[in-house]
This record gives C-alpha cells, sequence and structure tokens, in this order.
C-alpha cells in the first residue's frame, strides 16, 4: 500500500512539472505555491459570501434580506442551491475557455475552490448522487466533453459522492438560454430532457452547471426528478448572477 501511494505522488509530481497548474482566470502559473487562483485575480473576481438567497444561493445586499427578488417572486422546484463566484466579465471569460478552448484542467480548480468554501454545507445535503446538467449530443460531438460532467468528476473525489450521469438525457437542441426571457427560456426547455432507465434508488440529489442564471434548466431537470421519486434536489454551479 505504501508503495501505491510513492508511486501517485510520484506520478502527481511529474505531471505538475511537465503539466504545472494555471489559474482560471488568467492562464497564467500562480506566483503564490499552491494557489489555486492567482491573488491578483482574486482582486478582480467576487466570491459569494453572505448574505445570501436561501433559495438559489445569489449573493445580496443586505442582511435582513432571505432571498433575492427572483426567489421570492416565483416558485422553485429545487430545493437549495449554491454558487462559487458572481457572473462577471473574468468568469465569463474562464468559463468560456473551459468549455470551449479545451481548458478542462480548470474543473478541478473550481471543483477544489468549491469544496474549499462550502464543504460543510454541501455535507450537510447528504446526497446520494451527483448529477451534471446533460448536453445535446451535437454539443458533446463537437465539445468532446461536458464541462458540467468533468466538474461533476472532481467534486466526486473530494466528497465521496457518486457521480450518476445517464439518468438524464438532453433530447432536445435548444437555443441558448442567454438573450431569452423567462417565459422564451421555459418554452425553449420544454421537452428538452427525459428519464433515462435507472436502478438506482434516489432520494436526495445535487445537479451540477457552469452558470444559473434564472433556474429554468435547473428546475427543467428537477421536475423529471421529482417525478421519479427524488424528494430533496439540490445544485452546485461555478457561477451565478447577482441577487437584489
Amino acid at each position: 500500500m505504501n508503495d501505491i501511494k510513492w508511486l501517485v505522488q510520484i506520478t502527481e509530481g511529474v505531471l505538475n512539472i511537465l503539466y504545472p497548474h494555471t489559474c482560471p482566470i488568467c492562464g497564467r502559473i500562480p506566483k503564490v505555491d499552491r494557489a489555486e487562483v492567482c491573488p491578483e485575480c482574486k482582486k478582480k473576481i467576487k466570491y459569494i459570501e453572505e448574505p445570501s438567497c436561501k433559495k438559489c444561493g445569489k449573493q445580496l445586499l443586505a442582511e435582513e434580506q432571505e432571498y433575492c427578488y427572483d426567489c421570492s417572486k416565483r416558485e422553485h422546484i429545487y430545493t437549495r442551491g449554491l454558487a462559487l463566484w458572481v457572473y462577471g466579465d473574468e468568469i465569463r471569460k474562464s468559463i468560456y475557455n473551459f468549455k470551449y478552448n479545451n481548458k478542462r484542467e480548470y474543473a478541478r480548480v473550481y471543483a477544489n475552490e468549491i469544496v474549499l468554501r462550502h464543504r460543510r454545507k454541501i455535507e450537510s445535503w447528504n446526497a446520494d448522487a451527483l448529477i451534471p446538467i446533460p448536453i445535446h449530443q451535437s454539443k458533446m460531438r463537437s465539445r468532446g466533453f461536458n464541462q458540467a460532467e468533468d466538474l461533476c468528476r472532481e467534486l466526486s473525489k473530494q466528497l465521496g459522492v457518486p457521480v450518476l450521469s445517464d439518468c438524464i438525457k438532453r433530447e432536445k437542441k435548444t437555443l441558448p438560454q442567454k438573450g431569452l426571457n423567462d417565459k422564451q427560456r421555459i418554452k425553449n426547455l420544454k421537452k428538452a430532457f427525459k428519464t433515462m432507465n435507472n436502478d438506482v434508488e434516489l432520494k436526495r440529489v445535487i445537479l451540477v452547471d457552469d452558470i444559473y442564471t434564472t433556474g429554468a434548466t435547473i428546475n427543467s431537470v428537477a421536475e423529471l426528478l421529482e417525478n421519479m421519486g427524488v424528494y430533496e434536489i439540490y445544485f452546485i454551479t461555478i457561477s451565478i448572477g447577482e441577487g437584489i
């Protein structure tokens, strides 16, 4: 067993030399040892802090607030969610590079940061599985991977929660949600997902995606899971819009 651990450590050391960790914000090797995000970049981005919405996890402005404007006005099917960063220009670029410039190594950094800041809350959810929001097969062919699944697998390594990536399928090729209003988003996602055969009994799950805007995508998948008998549905995203 000690020989195996030693071999793993040596392998990781060699890989770190050949493929050094880069900051997911600026793309450079951090000057500070063991830093996930450069100290300079941390000044440009905004981590979600308290107070945050007790439903979707958006950053709130006032301590006396419990819910953001959106969550106070509409019903969401999911139980609760959290995000790492407030969506802004730097985060938008980072996620774009992650998804479209094959920066798959960023998944590990995102997962490390999420667990570092939110481990206690995530573990209190006592989830049976992590479920990535699926992408359409056309995107899978062109991109080669599902960014949500990569993030799921990195989170699973640290949290010990299994990944279940084949219980929900994206059947319909939808338009980008960005730029659509609320009604258009819901219509766009109608019949976009379907459940697959699943022998695992699930009671509590965590959905994983890159960005949360209005929650239309999370709600669409949560509705299917609710119909499957799942009664607590949480979510984790890399970023989320700012609440008011």
